[in-house]
């Protein structure tokens, strides 16, 4: 069968407006245990994703558990970047049990999740085998959660994969909601964030910028 190539990009690529980004329990309580991502990565990482949603202002949950009895407060990458949004605090540890969590997925609309937190194999795992099971695409973003060991994380990412979760990294987030760099009305967002946060590629950018006012990825 003959096919015929067009320009276009793949339904299944992130936008900013096509999914609802939920970042769940990035607390200081659900941090001290996690061993699968040394904490500066994962706070990295999750300032990288928090600055990228929203910079492209990108429909974004944050919600915790226990935050008052256990848990403690969230991240501070992450409120920074969103500083009037509500916490929204649970006791389930499956935030697609929680009524409020719900109600805020149904008001924005998205067919399509991502998700990232603290830990994968209990607070990401359970969302997602659920959102996938009514129906919704799920994406996961695997260097910016963590667990309590590497094989429970490993095994949390595999299960989801299974189910049919998509895994992606934070910098793929990132210059995914880019993708072209002749969007000029969001380019030096997503420079400027790449230079702080994404390690290497960063400082490839903040070379190539200043010797040569470079625009390529």
């Amino acid at each position: 069968m003959s096919l015929t190539a067009h320009a276009g990009p793949a339904s299944r690529l992130i936008t900013p407006s096509n999914h609802t980004l939920v970042l769940i329990d990035f607390q200081a309580q659900m941090a001290f245990a996690t061993q699968s991502i040394d904490g500066l990565s994962l706070r990295n990482n999750t300032a990288l994703v928090s600055r990228a949603a929203a910079g492209f202002q990108v429909p974004t949950l944050l919600t915790t558990v226990a935050a008052r009895s256990f848990s403690g407060p969230m991240f501070d990458e992450v409120t920074d970047a969103f500083p009037r949004h509500e916490l929204i605090d649970r006791s389930t540890m499956n935030c697609w049990e929680d009524e409020n969590v719900i109600r805020a997925i149904n008001a924005i609309g998205q067919p399509r999740v991502v998700l990232a937190g603290l830990w994968t194999s209990v607070c990401i795992v359970g969302p997602a085998l659920s959102a996938l099971e009514q129906g919704f695409e799920v994406c996961v973003l695997t260097d910016a959660c963590g667990d309590v060991t590497t094989e429970a994380h490993e095994r949390a990412v595999a299960r989801m994969v299974q189910a049919g979760a998509q895994p992606m990294t934070s910098l793929q987030y990132l210059l995914e909601l880019q993708r072209d760099w002749g969007r000029a009305e969001t380019y030096e967002l997503t420079t400027g964030i790449a230079r702080q946060l994404a390690g290497a590629y960063g400082v490839g950018i903040a070379y190539a910028n200043a010797m040569f006012g470079a625009t390529e990825g």
